[in-house]
């Protein structure tokens, strides 16, 4: 418990816990003095006025102390605080709260927690059998289950090779092999651990909607929704009936998921390009002849040939 009078002699012991400042930062670091504080019985920490530029309003803090009737007051430590009007760093963040899309760069690496609520568990073959199963632990058929995780073959009581003989007399025939079942599972893709939740798809449903939505600017000018675009690639699964991806390379969301109703300058048909005329073929005659005359003829002009000249302007 921290006493709340100081004690007289660790309080009047300013210039010891001076000089204890004065020798762990300098002279020029150490101003005027700000008061005492008590810490406990016969602890008392002294404040004096921090000078560093780079700390402005902290202040250097000399704890002094003495033991049970002792009158030699001690030297306990010397630490630079900061005060009521200090310039501190901003709180810490987590990363995890201070990661923003886009931040993430080459090599970089974002782990995602157990229990992440925008994932779920998938299938990734090595969970135990279901309880319905025919397959044991140890790969023999299970207990069996009528009408629900058997065969039962159309000759009771006689069993083949590779099949078991149920309490009833039954064949019970086990099922495929883990490697079968593996096989197909990495065929349909149903191999991940862990697969997006519904909050999960929400939440990246909300992000495309607001980045490439039909409220966006984009869209409220565009010509059609990329529901007619040929440039759009559908999607699979539930998302597929309100997202695409597009596929216009000159398009604003290239590459990118967009929902349906979102559209562009470049809908695929949105302004079709008239094909350019083909001009014609030239055309050549190559039967007809067309005489060209060498020499004018003389007699074709405006004056008749032998009359006046005079005053015609040539001769």
């Amino acid at each position: 418990m921290r006493s709340r009078t100081p004690d007289r002699l660790c309080a009047e012991a300013v210039e010891t816990a001076r000089a204890a400042a004065v020798d762990a930062a300098g002279a020029d670091a150490v101003g005027e003095y700000v008061g005492a504080e008590a810490d406990g019985d016969r602890v008392v920490t002294h404040f004096f006025e921090c000078r560093e530029a780079a700390y402005r309003g902290w202040r250097w803090a000399v704890t002094v102390t003495r033991a049970s009737r002792s009158r030699l007051v001690t030297l306990d430590e010397t630490v630079l605080l900061p005060g009521p009007d200090a310039v501190l760093a901003p709180q810490w963040v987590p990363w995890s709260e201070r990661l923003r899309p886009g931040d993430m760069g080459p090599g970089d690496l974002l782990p995602t927690a157990a229990d992440d609520l925008r994932l779920e568990p998938g299938w990734s073959g090595e969970d135990e059998p279901a309880p319905n199963s025919v397959l044991a632990e140890d790969g023999s058929a299970a207990a069996f289950v009528p009408g629900e995780d058997v065969e039962v073959s159309e000759r009771a009581g006689a069993p083949q090779a590779d099949a078991a003989a149920g309490p009833s007399g039954e064949v019970v025939r086990p099922g495929p092999s883990r490697g079968a079942i593996t096989a197909v599972a990495q065929e349909l893709g149903l191999t991940r651990p862990r697969v997006l939740s519904r909050l999960g798809l929400h939440l990246g449903a909300e992000r495309w909607e607001k980045a490439y939505g039909a409220h966006t600017p984009m869209a409220q000018s565009a010509p059609a929704s990329c529901t007619t675009c040929g440039f759009l690639i559908p999607l699979g699964g539930s998302l597929g009936q309100a997202f695409g991806v597009c596929g216009n390379e000159f398009g604003p969301a290239d590459g990118r998921v967009v929902s349906l109703g979102f559209g562009c300058g470049g809908h695929s048909e949105a302004a079709v390009m008239p094909t350019p005329p083909q001009p014609a073929e030239p055309i050549l005659d190559e039967l007809a002849v067309e005489p060209m005359p060498l020499h004018p003829d003389r007699a074709g002009g405006s004056v008749e040939a032998g009359g006046p000249t005079e005053e015609l302007g040539h001769s």
